[in-house]
Parts: structure tokens; C-alpha cells; sequence
């Protein structure tokens, strides 16, 4: 792991020009090396003050850092996001309030406010999306932390079906429903309550199931404790499971097995 000040990745796009350049015949071999031996590399890790960021994360791992917006200042949220987005094409933060959104709106236009999933993101205009994530929601009080699961999605660049209010209370809306579900690459359901969707749900289809306990519920639900181990103790084969209300977590590992998996050609 690189730490601050070690020489780390090139700047992709200054790299990729000067590679070009070569190929063009407008630089020769001996120049590039020169040009990269009196430039050093810049760091994969930035030190901020308050925050080292990781610009290494999206080689190592496919996606660059993600903000945890949840106890930073306003402030900071919008300058760690700031300097991600000046090396990357995109950037997520979760947990975010409104005063964290009108922050890091005011320093980056482009970046969009999704209230219900308390998620702020930034990604490349017409980003292709690939292969096929559904995202199943037991009821609408389980919407933030589904919601949380697609915005993460979408920006890591899968292609994204929601359905709403499949639970099991009313088990033939998600019957209705299943033919669609049961096409996508990988689902992520999440329930609260005592959380059987996730359960069902891989007793009918083919597609691995992730599955998002949220903190929905009665008392007897112990904020989230009960289908988390409800989900836990699944006796249908194909499920995992995310820790409570961990939508982000849910959608970033279904976007690792989509990504993966698919072998189908960008759409827009």
C-alpha cells in the first residue's frame, strides 16, 4: 500500500497524451523518458491536512475513494471530493446532509443532490451503462437505503432496474415482477422488518442476492438487529449480506459481480 509522498500512479490523461504523441511521431522515445524522469509522478496519496486521500483506490480496486460524509464538516466533505474529482472522472459521497450538498455543490457545479439517498454524486456525462443490477425494495420506508444501493451503482456505471414495494406482506406484486428480476446479473434486496424478501427472493431466481437489512421496523425489530439475522440465517442458497443499512455497501459489491460478469457491450 502506497503511502503519503511515494511516487505513485501517472495522471492518466497526461500519461495517455504523452503515449500519443509518441505514436504520432511527435515525441520520440528518448524525449517521453526525459519528459517522465524531470516530471516525477505524483502521489497516490494526498495530505489534505485533515484527510489523506487515496488516489490509488480507483486502480487498485475499480473505484475511486468514497466520502463518508457522516461526522466531516461541510467544509471538508467538499474539498476531500474536490481533490478526487481533479484526478479522477468521478466521484460519491454518502451520508450526506443538505449542508454537506450545498457545500460541495457550490465548489462542484456538476454535482448532483439525491435527497432521499443522502448521496451526492459526480460522473462523466453519457457514461455507458453495463450489464444489469435490480434493486428490490421491501416497502417504501426502505427506499433511502435502496436508493443509496443505486446511486452507487449508476456511478460506478452499471445499468440499474428499481423495483418498489415487492414485500412479502403482498408476495404477488413480486411475483408480477420476477421475470424482470430473475434477468438481472445480481440482486440487491432490501428489507426491514423481519426481512424474508432477500430469502424468497433466492428461492426463485438463478442470480446471486445481496441482502440489505434496514433498521425499518416495530420494536421487536431491535433497529435492524432482527432481519439482519433473519437474512443471516437464510436456508435459500445464493445470499449475502450487507451490515444494517449499508445500501452503499450493497451496491458497490453488486457492482464488483455485474461488472465482472457481464460480457455485454456499453449501452447508453
Amino acid at each position: 500500500m502506497t503511502g503519503a509522498g511515494c511516487p505513485g500512479p501517472a495522471d492518466p490523461a497526461a500519461l495517455r497524451e504523452l503515449l500519443l504523441a509518441v505514436q504520432r511521431g511527435e515525441r520520440s522515445v528518448d524525449d517521453a523518458l526525459a519528459q517522465l524522469r524531470d516530471r516525477p509522478l505524483r502521489p497516490a496519496a494526498e495530505d489534505l491536512g485533515f484527510a489523506v486521500v487515496d488516489h490509488d483506490r480507483a486502480r487498485r480496486c475499480g473505484f475511486p475513494e468514497v466520502v463518508f460524509c457522516q461526522g466531516k464538516s461541510p467544509a471538508d466533505a467538499a474539498a476531500i471530493a474536490a481533490a478526487i474529482l481533479a484526478r479522477s472522472d468521478r466521484v460519491l459521497l454518502t451520508r450526506a446532509s443538505p449542508e454537506h450538498a450545498a457545500a460541495v455543490c457550490a465548489r462542484l457545479p456538476q454535482a448532483q443532490w439525491h435527497e432521499r439517498a443522502r448521496c451526492i454524486a459526480v460522473h462523466p456525462a453519457g457514461q455507458p451503462q453495463r450489464g444489469r443490477v435490480a434493486v428490490v425494495c421491501a416497502g417504501t420506508a426502505d427506499l433511502p437505503v435502496a436508493d443509496e444501493a443505486a446511486v452507487t451503482l449508476r456511478t460506478a456505471g452499471n445499468r440499474v432496474e428499481q423495483f418498489t414495494d415487492v414485500g412479502v406482506a403482498g408476495l404477488h406484486r413480486l411475483i408480477a415482477r420476477l421475470d424482470p428480476i430473475a434477468r438481472a446479473n445480481v440482486v440487491v434486496a432490501v428489507a426491514g422488518m423481519e426481512g424474508a424478501l432477500p430469502s424468497v427472493l433466492a428461492g426463485l431466481i438463478a442470480s446471486p442476492v445481496i441482502a440489505v437489512p434496514t433498521s425499518v421496523g416495530y420494536g421487536a425489530s431491535f433497529g435492524g438487529l432482527t432481519a439482519l439475522l433473519a437474512m443471516l440465517n437464510s436456508c435459500a442458497a445464493g445470499v449475502a449480506v450487507v451490515n444494517i443499512d449499508n445500501g452503499f455497501g450493497a451496491g458497490y459489491l453488486a457492482s464488483l459481480v455485474n461488472l465482472r460478469s457481464s460480457a455485454e457491450e456499453p449501452t447508453r
